[in-house]
């Protein structure tokens, strides 16, 4: 059986110059403001989302995705094939996922989640059942991310992928995510301010699945509310009052697992979630 250019291979020089002679990139992404560089590359008729980083910076969070990736397997979480060696650092290799990525930062351009064509504008425009049936399988996927004993780091707008024609969304570079509880000994994790706790900017505080209960909060508090200020909140005043404990400020007054924090939500939501 012949061996598979992107599945079989141990460690490439030069990632880009293999990968143009190998098959097709069809996109690349090159400004990313994690210091990656990405590729979506059709080899022999199949699609591959080929993500690489060649710093230390960027090979250690790559590196964290492997270990995910081991432990963690969900249908909505974007699954790594494989991974190889590339000069100074690390390719991760995916099945490309149709979709658009609900919030994209560059190095160039920051913001766009209000522009009315913004993926993330489109996605809140939805029918509040589409946006609820997204969001199940958002807090479906962190079920099997508890389980397995790892808690949510950089969880944003851009590592939600929704396919608007097969309404379907996705979860995708997971690569901060690391098994809990851990101390936190840097000033900060990375991560969009938005969506992060208060202890995420505490050296010395502990994050643990209660962390993770507070990102889920403001994904679920962002992705259903109409707009960018979180005046034009779509959902009802039940499920609104899961947000609100799912987000208190002190840990200890959050919902003590994501399951708790599921079985919460889905009774607030009377059948409709």
């Amino acid at each position: 059986m012949p061996t598979h250019p992107l599945l079989d291979v141990a460690s490439v020089e030069r990632l880009e110059p293999y990968l143009e002679g190998v098959g097709h990139i069809f996109r690349a992404f090159r400004e990313q403001d994690s210091g990656c560089v990405s590729y979506g590359v059709a080899v022999g008729g199949e699609r591959w989302f080929v993500k690489s980083a060649a710093t230390p910076t960027g090979a250690t969070s790559l590196g964290r995705a492997l270990g995910v990736h081991g432990a963690v397997q969900h249908p909505a979480i974007v699954p790594l094939r494989h991974h190889f060696k590339i000069q100074g650092g690390l390719a991760l290799i995916y099945p490309w996922v149709d979709g658009e990525v609900l919030y994209h930062p560059t190095v160039s351009r920051h913001g766009g989640r209000s522009d009315p064509t913004s993926p993330m504008a489109l996605f809140r425009n939805l029918p509040v059942a589409d946006i609820l049936r997204s969001l199940n399988a958002i807090l479906d996927a962190h079920l099997a991310v508890e389980q397995a004993g790892f808690v949510a780091v950089d969880l944003y707008d851009g590592c939600l992928l929704y396919d608007f024609e097969a309404q379907r969304m996705a979860l995708c570079d997971l690569d901060e995510y690391r098994p809990g509880p851990f101390i936190l000994e840097a000033d900060r994790l990375p991560g969009s301010r938005r969506f992060m706790a208060p202890e995420e900017f505490s050296k010395g505080s502990t994050i643990d699945i209660r962390t993770t209960v507070f990102v889920l909060g403001r994904v679920l508090r962002l992705l259903l509310d109409a707009g960018d200020d979180e005046r034009k909140w779509r959902g009802s005043s039940s499920q609104l009052k899961v947000i609100e404990r799912a987000t208190a400020s002190d840990p200890a007054d959050r919902f003590a697992s994501v399951e708790a924090l599921v079985q919460a939500w889905r009774g607030a939501c009377s059948g409709r979630c």
